[in-house]
């Protein structure tokens, strides 16, 4: 009997981790318990994802916000530093910047507008067409944002972010001066030591502000890079990845896990026969589209995963092949028409018309997205997600 459902995605409740917690281990039987509980059977192909919350924790990858500002005081001079493009997140960015203000006598923070990098809106555009602001050209200083603006607080958590990072750098110990800008290049009228805070666009920025005189300059991959004090670290992503833990601390991305996502594909095929793919997640990679956030405020969707997850879709549409390949068929006969087609694609369908429309994406943002979704970031409890049947299709 052929089966009636595809793909099948359930959220897997795990105890709570601590660090050096045999993290494989309970990741395994999680998955074998709630198989067992639940009536299910693994299959060959099923994707075991596992957040990189958890993974970190059990690293015990953690850094305190003094380490953070020992860090930014060595690496560009603890006097007067600029502060820009930092995305506006009490999780993901406020505690880092606690221990970057610690860290320097004077913070220009230079804030992108009418939105940070991943979505977050400080300004609407046609708050912008109102004022007759060009955000590609203009620099507005705190009090022209006031005047012309007033107050502004984000659509889901209420927070001025303007005032909130102003203060926040004040009680750190800085003095603070806040412009509001797009061009890098800005930030090298008021200092030539600059911390630039974008994500996925900090290779360039950081070529702009060196071949226009800058003196010093850091990413957040630049920071935290290997321990201070015996504080966590992180070779490649440095603080990028990180959020909050504590008032004082922040968990990092997670180090080096290619040992345990193979781990845990090892222990399944030894306890059941069944070949599984195994990754880390962290944020998926979509956008809402009431509050225009772009989810992705790691450095990468998933910073580990087994062989089997590398590459792209290779999917024929379905709607294509059944309105013009096969547009005279119907019933049984176009079910077979289209199953045969499925069974001869090419190994490889870039720039076959009957392809199109489908998600052109890495397999990993698009299973990270949907694990994301799956296990939420509240009290779901669900830091492990099972996909099942991702790599069916209309034949199976």
């Amino acid at each position: 009997m052929e089966r009636k459902v595809g793909t099948i995605s359930r959220g897997i409740r795990c105890p709570i981790i601590r660090q050096s917690d045999n993290l494989a281990d309970i990741v395994v039987k999680s998955v074998l318990e709630a198989a067992e509980s639940e009536g299910f059977e693994l299959r060959d192909r099923d994707v075991i994802a596992v957040t990189e919350s958890i993974v970190a924790r059990s690293q015990g990858n953690y850094a305190s916000i003094q380490a953070i500002a020992e860090d930014v005081k060595a690496k560009l001079g603890g006097e007067t530093i600029g502060v820009i493009s930092p995305i506006l997140s009490r999780n993901r960015f406020a505690i880092c910047l606690r221990g970057i203000a610690m860290g320097a006598k004077k913070v220009v923070l230079m804030l992108n507008y009418p939105s940070d990098e991943v979505g977050n809106a400080l300004l609407t555009y046609d708050q912008l067409d109102d004022a007759e602001i060009n955000p590609y050209s203009d620099v507005l200083t705190l009090d022209k944002y006031r005047e012309l603006f007033g107050e502004n607080k984000h659509e889901f958590t209420g927070v001025d972010y303007v005032d909130y990072y102003g203060n926040l750098i004040k009680e750190s110990g800085a003095e603070v001066e806040i412009i509001f800008a797009n061009n890098p290049k800005v930030i090298l009228d008021y200092t030539k030591n600059v911390l630039n805070c974008d994500i996925h666009t900090r290779a360039r920025t950081k070529r702009i502000l060196l071949a226009n005189g800058a003196e010093k300059v850091c990413s957040l991959d630049d920071i935290l890079t290997a321990p201070v004090n015996g504080s966590g670290y992180n070779t490649k992503y440095g603080l990028l990845g990180s959020n909050k833990s504590t008032e004082d601390t922040i968990k990092l991305f997670p180090n080096e896990c290619f040992d345990l996502v193979e781990n845990i594909q090892k222990q399944i095929l030894d306890k059941t026969g069944k070949h599984v793919e195994v990754m880390v997640y962290g944020d998926g990679a979509f956008k809402d589209p009431q509050g225009k956030i772009w989810e992705l405020a790691d450095p990468v969707v998933s910073p580990a995963y087994t062989s089997g997850l590398v590459g792209t879709p290779n999917e024929l549409k379905l709607k294509y092949l059944a309105d013009n390949d096969f547009a005279d068929l119907s019933g049984e006969a176009l079910k077979e028409a289209i199953s045969q087609a499925i069974k001869e694609k090419d190994g490889n369908l870039v720039g076959n018309m009957a392809s199109q429309g489908t998600t052109p994406r890495q397999l990993t943002d698009l299973i990270g997205s949907l694990c994301d979704l799956t296990s939420g970031s509240g009290d779901k409890g669900t830091p492990v997600v099972l996909v099942q049947g991702y790599f069916d299709n209309y034949t199976n």
